[in-house]
This record gives C-alpha cells, structure tokens and sequence, in this order.
C-alpha cells in the first residue's frame, strides 16, 4: 500500500528542517560565503529557497524523510534540497523527500539504528560510522591511502565501491552507486602547532567514533577522546579537548575557527559518505519512482563532490582571514609511524584479503 502521508504537522520539503542559522556546536560544511559561492556557480536556483513552488508533503502518495549530520550551509545539504525539489517536481509530487540536516533526528549512530529498522527511509552517513556495522565500509578510510580525490572517487565508483555497496545490501540497506564527499581531513589545534608526527604525542584529540582514527592517532602517541560532532564547539571552548581532525569544509562552516589557532594541512583522510536507503523503503516504491529517486541522488552526490573539490583553495585563504594559522606539516612522518607501527597489516587482517586487495589495486602496495 502507498504510504499516504498524515495531514502535514511538520514542515513540507521547502523547509526541510533547515530553518534557522547553522549552528556553531560542531557540524560541518563550508561557511556561507564560500560555500554558497561555489555550490550556487552550478546550481542555479538554491539560491531562492524562499521562493521554490513545492507539493505539500500532504498530497504525496510518499513522504521519505532523509537524515544528516551537517548544517544547512554545506554543499551536502544544498544539493540534497536541491535534489528533494527535482524528486518532487520529476514524479509530480507522488514522491517528496524531506531533508533533515543538523543530527536533528539524531546522532549518527542514532539514525543508523533508524534507517535499518525503517523509521527512516533515508541516511547519509560517514563511511567510518557505517563501517561499525559494515566493516567494509571504512576501508576508504585508512590513513595516506589515497593522495587525491580522483584517485578516491575511482575506487569508490569503481570495483571498490561495488564490493561495499554489496556488503551493505546484506544487512537490508541500499548504497546509491554515487556518495557525498566532505574532504581529506586535517588536525586543527587550539594550543600547539602540529609540523610533524612528533608534535602530535600527548595532544587530547577529539575523533568521532571510528576504530580507524582511534588507533591511527593513538600510534601517533595523541590522546584520541570520541566526542559527539554537536559537542565539539563546546569541548575546544572549554579545553576538554586541545584539537580535532575534520575537513576544511567543516571547520569554516562550524565556527570551529573561533575557538582554535592553527591547522596542520595533513589530508590524512578523506570524509566519504554513503547515501543510503532502508531496503524495504525503496522497494516499495514503483519502479519509476525508484529510477527518479536513484538517479537524483547520485546526481546530488556527483554535484557536491565537485563543490567541495573545487572550494578548498578559497576556503584556506577565508581560514587565514578569520585568524587560522595554516601550516603544511610533514606527512611523511606521519606515513613512517603507520609503517613502524605495522597498521596497514592490522587492518588488512582486519578488513580481510578480499576488500584490502581491492584497496591496493587502486592506490599500489600499502602492506
């Protein structure tokens, strides 16, 4: 049966749960001059969020909610409103996706149980997160693999990202063939400056909750401390932690420049996301349905991709504007204590031959 939605109690898809201000507790995305500059060069319309003609979620014969961590000012929730519009529009309003960005249906742990159990219909989340339940999935993930985002999205769009997206359909969820970037990750600290691995030992490091980046800065001889993303504003404010590690795109959209000093440009990792759907949600959509809906979001994600790739540069000089010290540290020292460590080995007998195989296919030997 349809699932006709209720008469409408929460906002239609113009609104889509992002009115207001981003907040400054620790989300992520560009700020708005840069970020809105440079989604908006290629999308034009998003602009005019206040002038959009939408259905109402009430005469759709599906109302799919979609779920993300990020603020309404990065390139991730931009284009996925711009997405929920053409989804809207394209199958003429039987189909409306509402997007709620800001965690505001909960952390991303949170809407991981959601979205597997079917209360939410759709996710996009980190590779890292959802490797807690789909190992496979972080495998992107590992430090210094990748030295550019071509090479990523080859592997990720290639036999890679096949493997992954295959491991996914086994706990009931559908990978769409394209996700969200937020950009290689960098340390940026309140006290010291980081120039090399050596200047990491002893730094309270605040890292999401992925055993990558636990055990990774841990070899380092750093502090990690995992702490919620809505936490982290307050938590470099009060000094619960001296630093964090997270894509330029974030640090300027979340204000995190207000409360540190310097960043070490390590792009020791990339942010990959995966836009997901609860198997039964998508399968209970009529095939045109489900083309219309598929092929938006991997449209959304190729769009956003190239947003961030190509904001980065104006994002460091509007870094060093807003008082950042940016620094161009030595990598490889940070690759040496990886290798002295032995956790390319680790993780491969970790994630198993089969999916680390395909890793060094695309980037060359890494164990």
């Amino acid at each position: 049966m349809p699932n006709r939605a209720k008469p409408r109690t929460e906002p239609t898809a113009l609104t889509a749960r992002s009115g207001g201000p981003a907040k400054d507790n620790g989300t992520k995305g560009p700020g708005t001059r840069v970020a809105r500059r440079a989604v908006l060069a290629g999308a034009a319309g998003v602009a005019a969020f206040g002038i959009l003609h939408w259905y109402p979620a009430h005469a759709a014969e599906f109302t799919y909610k979609i779920g993300h961590d990020g603020p309404v000012t990065h390139p991730q929730n931009l284009r996925a409103v711009q997405a929920a519009k053409k989804i809207s529009e394209e199958s003429g309003g039987r189909l409306v996706m509402q997007v709620y960005p800001n965690s505001q249906l909960g952390s991303d742990s949170q809407m991981l149980a959601q979205v597997r159990s079917g209360a939410l219909e759709l996710l996009m989340l980190g590779d890292n997160i959802l490797g807690q339940v789909v190992p496979a999935a972080s495998i992107a993930s590992l430090p210094f693999a990748f030295d550019s985002y071509q090479q990523l999205w080859a592997a990720t769009d290639g036999t890679l990202g096949s493997y992954i997206r295959a491991q996914v359909e086994k706990i009931g969820l559908l990978a769409f063939a394209k996700g969200c970037e937020l950009g290689f990750r960098h340390v940026i600290t309140s006290t010291r400056p980081i120039h090399s691995a050596d200047d990491m030992k002893g730094l309270k490091l605040r890292v999401p909750e992925a055993p990558i980046q636990v055990s990774f800065f841990r070899a380092l001889g750093a502090s990690p401390t995992p702490l919620n993303i809505s936490e982290l504003y307050t938590g470099l404010q009060t000094h619960l932690v001296e630093g964090a590690e997270l894509p330029l795109a974030i640090i300027e959209s979340a204000k995190y420049y207000e409360a540190t000093k310097h960043i070490s440009l390590t792009a020791h990792q990339p942010t990959s996301f995966e836009t997901l759907a609860n198997g039964a949600a998508y399968q209970r959509l009529p095939k045109d349905l489900q083309e219309i809906l598929a092929r938006n979001l991997v449209e959304m994600a190729t769009l956003e991709r190239a947003d961030v790739a190509d904001g980065e540069t104006a994002l460091k000089a509007q870094l060093q504007t807003q008082g950042e010290t940016i620094i161009t540290p030595d990598r490889a020292s940070f690759r040496a204590v990886i290798q002295r460590a032995g956790l390319y080995a680790q993780w491969r007998d970790t994630y198993g031959p089969e999916p680390f195989a395909l890793l060094e296919k695309a980037v060359g030997k890494l164990a």
